[in-house]
């Protein structure tokens, strides 16, 4: 079919319409077919396979759960977040280890903005190997391992799909702050050192997380900036989310520990207005 005039680029696209491939969006995302079992297809916001080297971005309100699966074995997510109504507060990582006094994430814990806000909860956590410490893949780091990066190469970084994400809400470069990362861990050995555990790992893990504010949730699937693997290894990973209630008053992670406690009054207060 020739798109040299306009009449044959508009019968080519149209004939893209019935198109589907694994890595896109599910429109509604009640149509997707691998939907969370006891979820009801009209609570779901969100469907979405992220390729290796791909990202995503949404806008999910508060009492959304976010459910992240590697598929493969060797999904490797980084992730921002933003109050959607206010994207100057943001994800804030050191803020997040220091008053849960750990520097390692899993169900129980949360995330926490640069306002004292609780920004996510972990729910559940079949990985238990995340990274808080390294940050995302650079067109730098990319560049000295696999000698090409850019977005529109085959070697895309976190930090160039962050970018291209972040500008759909207005956002830019200065905006793109330190970032968790998820399935892949990151080890702090009594040296000092950090011994990078990037697998592969079994297919299928995934991570559970309840949004505690209105968030805009920015992730971008590529090799942990330490992978030691001379090939940029990385496989899709799955976005499912879908409407639920936020925190109750007597929430297990809510009330946790007094900092916790804190920094959800900090929300509620905040939702109070």
């Amino acid at each position: 079919m020739s798109t040299a005039d306009p009449y044959g680029a508009q019968a080519h696209a149209r004939a893209q319409g019935g198109a589907v491939v694994e890595a896109m969006p599910t429109l509604p995302a009640s149509a997707a077919t691998d939907i969370p079992e006891g979820v009801s297809p009209d609570d779901m916001v969100w469907a979405e396979t992220i390729a290796a080297g791909g990202y995503a971005s949404k806008q999910i309100a508060r009492g959304t759960r976010l459910r992240l699966t590697d598929l493969a074995g060797d999904g490797c997510v980084s992730m921002l977040l933003f109050n959607a109504e206010r994207p100057v507060e943001r994800l804030n990582v050191a803020d997040t280890l220091k008053i849960q006094w750990n520097g390692y994430l899993g169900a129980g814990r949360f995330l926490l903005s640069d306002m004292g806000r609780v920004l996510m909860s972990i729910l559940e956590d079949e990985a238990g190997a995340h990274d808080a410490f390294c940050g995302p893949s650079t067109p730098w780091s990319i560049a000295a391992r696999y000698g090409q990066a850019g977005n529109y190469g085959p070697h895309p970084s976190s930090r160039e799909r962050f970018g291209l994400a972040v500008g759909k809400y207005g956002l830019g470069r200065k905006d793109i702050h330190p970032c968790i990362t998820w399935f892949k861990g990151a080890k702090v050995e009594a040296d000092g050192a950090i011994t990078p555990q990037v697998g592969p790992f079994a297919p299928g893990r995934s991570l559970l997380l309840r949004a505690e504010m209105d968030l805009i949730v920015v992730l971008a699937n590529t090799p942990h900036v330490l992978d030691p693997r001379p090939d940029y290894t990385v496989t899709p990973v799955r976005a499912q989310a879908w409407r639920g209630p936020v925190a109750a008053a007597d929430d297990a992670i809510r009330t946790g520990t007094p900092e916790g406690l804190r920094a959800f009054l900090n929300v509620e207060d905040y939702y109070a207005r």
